[in-house]
């Protein structure tokens, strides 16, 4: 019975400080500083969200190897991946994890933290079309669909631009003809009326954001 109890207490330790092993630096940051990033820890590593993703064979490193990852602390090969920036929102993982990680919410964390650092590929196309979709959205409170679409389509390039607008011609066309786009706002266009209420809102939002970052230290 002592050699019993005493295997207990001796297992009991072990699952307690298993955690502890995990808590490198880079885990640390994650924690501090990616949206839900002290659910990484949590992940057993079961594959169930590389297996439930429709995009599993295209990731470079899928969700449960990218926690893997932050856990053994390789930062750069983390933050320099496209891997986080493959994620739809499709939500299969989150609905599927035995253990209810917040996985799409950890994996946009952690994009737009390496975005933040810099550390994000500069030519990943959903990168390219988050940061001009968000610039486009703030500048008036309401997204200008004519501009987003030139910056995507000119991404390239003068002629690779005209080329791809010509080869969608017909479906711009059929946009205004629904008057669902408008040429005119090339040179303006619509926008929210209170747009110091916008300001003010993202400005709200980002100091509840630090507040949040700075409570985790």
């Amino acid at each position: 019975m002592e050699t019993l109890a005493t295997t207990k207490m001796a297992m009991s330790g072990t699952h307690s400080a298993a955690p502890m092993r995990y808590r490198n630096n880079f885990l640390k940051e994650v924690e501090a500083h990616v949206e839900d990033g002290d659910w990484v820890k949590m992940c057993m590593q079961c594959g169930v969200c590389a297996g439930s993703c429709p995009l599993g064979p295209q990731w470079e490193h899928t969700p449960q190897k990218i926690f893997m990852m932050i856990r053994a602390g390789k930062r750069e090969e983390v933050l320099k991946s496209d891997a986080m920036w493959m994620c739809t929102s499709c939500y299969n993982c989150l609905a599927r994890c035995p253990r209810k990680l917040p996985i799409t919410h950890i994996m946009h964390g952690i994009a737009r933290y390496a975005h933040h650092l810099g550390l994000a590929p500069k030519t990943q196309p959903t990168r390219h079309f988050s940061v001009l979709f968000w610039k486009n959205c703030i500048k008036n409170g309401r997204l200008n669909e004519l501009k987003l679409t030139i910056g995507l389509y000119f991404r390239d390039g003068l002629m690779a631009g005209i080329k791809q607008g010509w080869d969608m011609r017909n479906v711009a066309l059929g946009l205004v003809l629904a008057k669902r786009m408008n040429p005119f706002e090339l040179f303006g266009g619509h926008g929210c009326k209170d747009h110091k209420g916008i300001a003010a809102m993202l400005k709200k939002a980002r100091e509840i954001e630090d507040q949040r970052a700075g409570a985790s230290h």
